[in-house]
């Protein structure tokens, strides 16, 4: 495995293996790599000929109160771990490689990006889609893998990529879950062992609302107020946000109907959990 921190290079690189004909595969992350990370880079590695991952700490995507200072940032034990998962380029650029002084350039998905998280963290997907926006502009990859955990950001970057035109396939992978259920997140390492066995109770809640869906409940605000009921009364968490919305706009649902996506916020202290599921009605 290559370790490169510079654009020029990267890009290189990336024309080389193209004029040899290979299919690139990229993963953007930003580091602290957990099993859910290196379940995309596998898959990127068994369908693509060259696999590249990003190890990047957006500041851009990060509000002033946020954690961009204590973020984990576990270099050897990323490496050591990408390599493992058969990454052939990790992409490890400085802040100033990204965003050379002075930068006044950025991507704006309007009107998705303003609910669910986006009400929460303002500029947040501001900074998200500007900087895969540039990540997409050096790997030049074919496909892109996204998690599905973070749905509104694979939404969002969804809309980039088509409304600009990127030559590039967008794949959204599963959810990665802990024994208990829980969606494993980098932010985990943060909770206190209560908070991280109350974290599981976040998914139960969610399969709950689906079964309720599922078995015939047309009541979105019953849904939603099942779930809220449930983690107050079995977490110490603060809820952000309990929603169901169009699955491909991310637009509020007034009435069951197609691909809802059933998402939450929540906070165990100064740990914001996101966490969501899939239902299909037909």
């Amino acid at each position: 495995m290559r370790v490169i921190r510079s654009v020029k290079t990267m890009q290189r690189l990336v024309s080389q293996a193209r004029r040899q004909g290979k299919r690139v595969g990229f993963v953007p992350t930003m580091g602290a790599l957990h099993e859910g990370h290196l379940s995309l880079m596998r898959r990127c590695r068994r369908e693509n000929d060259l696999t590249v991952v990003s190890i990047f700490v957006n500041p851009a995507q990060f509000g002033p109160t946020e954690d961009f200072k204590a973020y984990p940032r576990p270099v050897k034990a990323d490496q050591r771990l990408a390599g493992k998962a058969g990454v052939d380029i990790l992409f490890y650029p400085s802040d100033k490689e990204m965003y050379p002084d002075p930068y006044r350039t950025y991507i704006e998905v309007e009107k998705m990006t303003e609910n669910l998280c986006g009400k929460f963290r303002p500029g947040h997907f501001k900074g998200v889609a500007t900087v895969v926006g540039k990540l997409l502009n050096i790997v030049q990859p074919d496909v892109l893998y996204l998690g599905q955990k973070d749905a509104q950001q694979a939404v969002v970057l969804k809309q980039m990529v088509r409304d600009l035109n990127f030559p590039v396939t967008v794949k959204v992978c599963p959810i990665v879950r802990g024994p208990d259920g829980a969606a494993l997140s980098s932010r985990n390492v943060y909770l206190t062992p209560q908070e991280r066995r109350q974290a599981a109770v976040l998914f139960r809640s969610l399969q709950e609302a689906k079964e309720k869906i599922q078995s015939g409940e047309r009541s979105l605000a019953a849904v939603v107020q099942g779930i809220r009921r449930r983690i107050l009364k079995e977490t110490s968490g603060k809820i952000d946000y309990v929603a169901c919305v169009n699955a491909q706009t991310l637009e509020p649902l007034s009435c069951v109907d197609g691909k809802i996506l059933i998402a939450l916020a929540v906070r165990f202290g100064s740990t914001r959990l996101i966490d969501n599921i899939l239902v299909q009605v037909r």
